[in-house]
């Protein structure tokens, strides 16, 4: 969308406060049990996920050089720098081999708190079942084992992995808006960013960071480029979902939920892309309902469906046009699956795009009233 980056950050902190003040306004239910996650296939390291809340995450997606400059990696040290909403005193991270071509091999990994740039202190070695590496298969993820650790909220933290041999084209993020390193060879446990001589601004392989400590709730918002922090400032943290972070730190200090940021740009509700990820309603079980100590769902997606429609590309195919009783029937599949779970789902409001290229399309200013009007409001959600 062509909005000043003023107008996307005045919309970004509101939609945050409104988040904020329905959850303060909602007493906190019960606990639910994370469900197990439907797709892809994990290794069952360390209770399976479940324990802890959700303090970071980001939806994998298949590597394309549509969106990506680096889309494979070999005998390499990654480090991806992610930003905690919530801290505590133990932590592990899980690794997604979701869109792999084949079976990935993690040599050695490790966490600690980002220095400047590359650099990194209090770093921790990781382990998968007790072991300093671990094979994910195709289609597969992979928990680590709890380590124990300081971690604050809303800070940086490293998580570098060395990945011997050839990937493929690999599993990973491309909208990071984060600046992270490559290093050749098995630099993973090193302090210095001496050699992590390649910058790149995706996130490979690394899907979710998850804390044990007094948060006992995870918030994951599910949504599209909005949500994914889109035109935002690089290695700001301005997404959206961080505002909202920050705030209910600042709010319920130790004690605040976590917050994961599961939104993909151009992601769809109603169909899938080979190059902006899998719709809303697939992706549902793996990226928000399997997550540790979930409680409620922000949904902010549809707009795509919408400003999509018909137009021939190959991130957009299939293209069909669709309408706003079509996007509305994928929003109750979502809640319905929500509530089964004895969760609160939230809805956002499609944001105006008048002067979007898409929004000029004749058709695309009342299939987004329709949608926004008939489905969005809270009270049909929660």
């Amino acid at each position: 969308m062509v909005i000043s980056a003023r107008v996307r950050l005045a919309r970004r902190f509101i939609l945050a406060s409104a988040a904020f003040s329905a959850l303060v306004a909602t007493a906190a239910p019960t606990q639910i049990a994370a469900a197990a996650p439907a797709q892809p296939a994990t290794i069952s390291h360390s209770q399976g996920g479940r324990g802890g809340v959700g303090s970071w995450g980001a939806s994998p997606l298949a590597a394309t050089s549509a969106t990506m400059q680096v889309i494979h990696l070999a005998d390499q040290t990654v480090r991806n720098i992610v930003y905690t909403s919530v801290g505590g005193d133990r932590v592990r991270i899980r690794i997604s081999n979701a869109f792999g071509e084949r079976a990935v091999t993690i040599g050695r990994a490790s966490i600690g708190v980002e220095g400047f740039g590359a650099s990194v202190r209090d770093l921790h070695g990781l382990t998968f079942g007790g072991q300093s590496s671990v094979q994910i298969p195709r289609g597969g993820q992979v928990l680590s084992d709890p380590v124990a650790m300081r971690v604050p909220p809303v800070t940086d933290l490293a998580v570098s992995l060395y990945v011997s041999g050839e990937t493929g084209a690999v599993t990973s993020h491309f909208l990071a808006r984060q600046s992270n390193y490559l290093a050749s060879g098995n630099h993973a446990t090193d302090a210095s960013a001496a050699a992590f001589s390649t910058t790149v601004t995706a996130w490979y392989l690394i899907d979710a960071v998850y804390v044990s400590g007094p948060s006992r709730a995870t918030i994951a918002t599910l949504g599209d480029s909005i949500t994914d922090g889109d035109q935002s400032q690089v290695n700001a943290n301005m997404r959206w979902p961080n505002e909202l972070a920050r705030q209910l730190v600042r709010a319920f200090g130790r004690k605040a939920p976590g917050v994961m940021d599961e939104g993909i740009a151009g992601n769809r509700v109603l169909n899938d892309s080979a190059c902006l990820g899998v719709s809303a309603q697939k992706r549902l079980d793996r990226d928000v309902l399997s997550q540790p100590g979930l409680h409620w769902v922000v949904l902010m997606e549809g707009i795509n469906d919408i400003g999509f429609s018909q137009i021939t590309n190959p991130c957009t195919t299939p293209n069909p046009n669709v309408s706003a009783t079509q996007i509305i029937a994928g929003y109750k599949n979502i809640i319905g699956r929500v509530h089964a779970h004895g969760l609160k789902i939230y809805g956002a409001t499609m944001t105006p795009w008048k002067f979007s290229p898409l929004g000029r399309r004749p058709a695309t200013p009342s299939a987004r009233r329709s949608t926004s009007g008939s489905a969005a409001p809270a009270p049909s959600m929660a």
